[in-house]
């Protein structure tokens, strides 16, 4: 297998750590020194190679361990994934859309195949090896979805289009930002995003929603988010911050490059084609702030993002409280020069960090 697998945790001891390529792949997510909230839609072509945009649905290093830490969740909460009646099409559409894709960018780790509806899924990574009746559900040990979204990194918003608008009727949600599918499973796009400051106010979702009801099979879409996490925390859910909230007290300035996390989200759109639902993978990327900082690119450019950044924005992505920490440990690392357009790291052309 070309991918080295970690064998780590995220939670409990945290064990978890990017290697230095994951690092330098790692999805930075600001192209200038400052952040508003924006639409920030572009075409998920793929590329450039070797980076988290290069397949349809990245794998990396934290994949198997990423899928024990799915597993935990579901046993400990089954509603984290749900799908309404009317979303089993849905379902088997994203199974066709995660098996091709896979099997078809990772040939090594995946194989599919087929011969009518007579399906053969080959996961080598996880030990699967598994003969099923495509659209037969009674083929599968888990409904479609569920199925292959225990196999797939990332959390899953399935939306149902209908009356000019998108429904969360389906999904996989165990990595989320403080945010609950079982809270929101039946909301239309408004409702879901109702918690979000300053957006509204600035048209950004009307936007979105035009773009998205107009994204075409064949033709996927991508975008990015961010929060901050205390830990490599994957399940930062509203359900369980009795017992991650309270990591926000343990700061300090002696550990928080290695405990403050930057928690980026790849968002992509796909229309699929039987259902005419839109599927919305949302794949999160833990970066600690330590490692942020050895590109000195990333570094300058968090402390300034950080440090401007609107008080409404701090306070509803979570980190407010330790922000004035945050930027004291991020100054260290931003020493005024200024910094290349765009989010990629620029090792041969970015200046190292020039010292007091």
């Amino acid at each position: 297998m070309t991918i080295q697998f970690n064998d780590e945790t995220f939670r409990d001891d945290y064990t978890f750590r990017n290697s230095p390529w994951a690092i330098k792949r790692f999805p930075f997510p600001f192209h200038e020194d400052s952040y508003m909230y924006s639409v920030n839609m572009e075409r998920h072509r793929g590329g450039p190679k070797g980076s988290v945009y290069e397949k349809r649905f990245d794998v990396d290093e934290h994949y198997l361990s990423e899928m024990r830490d799915r597993a935990l969740v579901l046993a400990e909460d089954p509603l984290r994934c749900q799908s309404l009646p009317h979303m089993t099409l849905a379902g088997w559409d994203l199974l066709e859309l995660i098996m091709v894709a896979k099997s078809e960018d990772y040939p090594d780790l995946f194989e599919l195949h087929r011969n009518g509806n007579a399906w053969r899924w080959v996961n080598k990574p996880m030990g699967i090896d598994h003969s099923f009746t495509f659209l037969d559900d009674a083929t599968l040990p888990h409904g479609p979805m569920e199925y292959i979204t225990r196999q797939t990194q990332g959390d899953f918003a399935v939306l149902d289009q209908r009356d000019d608008n998108l429904w969360m009727d389906a999904g996989m949600v165990t990595t989320q930002a403080d945010w609950s599918l079982d809270f929101d499973i039946g909301m239309n796009f408004f409702e879901w995003h109702a918690p979000v400051p300053l957006a509204h106010e600035m048209g950004v979702f009307q936007r979105a929603l035009k773009f998205l009801l107009n994204v075409q099979q064949g033709s996927p879409a991508r975008r990015l988010n961010w929060t901050m996490t205390v830990n490599p925390l994957l399940d930062t859910s509203p359900e369980n911050y009795h017992k991650w909230g309270i990591q926000k007290t343990e700061l300090t300035p002696e550990n928080v490059g290695a405990k403050q996390h930057l928690r980026v989200e790849l968002q992509t759109f796909f229309r699929l084609p039987r259902s005419n639902a839109l599927v919305f993978p949302i794949r999160c990327y833990l970066i600690a702030l330590q490692d942020v900082v050895s590109v000195p690119k990333w570094g300058r450019r968090l402390h300034r993002v950080i440090r401007d950044l609107p008080v409404e924005l701090a306070t509803y992505k979570g980190f407010v409280r330790n922000r004035p920490l945050i930027v004291e440990y991020l100054s260290q690392f931003d020493d005024g020069l200024p910094t290349s357009d765009g989010v990629w790291p620029d090792l041969e052309t970015e200046p190292p960090l020039r010292s007091g």
